[in-house]
């Protein structure tokens, strides 16, 4: 069963890059969420005949050899996990896709803010929105065990038009569309 935030990336991706064939996919081996989110990749791509070229990365110098690593494997475009870890690179991120002219999408609205070319995912002003509210009820007496388990209802699609036009990429007007917020 494929993920389909997986499948919306790749389809994004797609539509930014008709050309591609062939993805990157970054990932953070120590994050215990890495296996499923390859796997999911990697289930999407191959749905569609295409190649998925995979990088680890954990540290910020890993995260330069890994870039580098899969533009010598040529990759078309580039997927970053949403892994903490990255979101805390997000400059780094944007810097290297932008250096080595490599389209790619991130998780989190703040990754296109930090350069990004485009982000989708979940919000983290709604999931941080989501603790408080468990918080809330844990500290008024119910046992956390009780709590179901809850997984993102608002997600964001964010464009960076200045790292679009650096790419010498023009998005889509069905995708301009759909955007909750364009960075001009």
């Amino acid at each position: 069963m494929i993920n389909a935030l997986s499948s919306k990336r790749l389809g994004l991706l797609r539509e930014l890059v008709p050309t591609a064939s062939t993805f990157g996919l970054l990932v953070d081996p120590t994050n215990p969420n890495a296996q499923f989110e390859t796997a999911d990749m990697q289930a999407a791509v191959d749905l569609l005949g295409y190649k998925l070229m995979v990088g680890s990365a954990s540290t910020g110098s890993e995260v330069d050899r890994a870039f580098t690593n899969l533009v010598k494997q040529r990759i078309d475009a580039l997927a970053v996990a949403a892994h903490a870890f990255f979101l805390g690179d997000s400059h780094q991120l944007a810097a290297l896709a932008l250096h080595h002219r490599v389209p790619a999408i991130y998780a989190f609205r703040e990754d296109a803010v930090a350069g990004g070319l485009i982000s989708y995912g979940g919000s983290l002003t709604e999931a941080y929105h989501q603790a408080g509210t468990y918080t809330g009820r844990v500290l008024k007496g119910d046992k956390p065990a009780d709590l179901p388990v809850q997984t993102p209802t608002k997600f964001e699609l964010v464009i960076n038009l200045r790292t679009a036009n650096a790419l010498g990429l023009e998005i889509p007007p069905g995708v301009l569309a759909i955007a909750d917020e364009v960075i001009n």
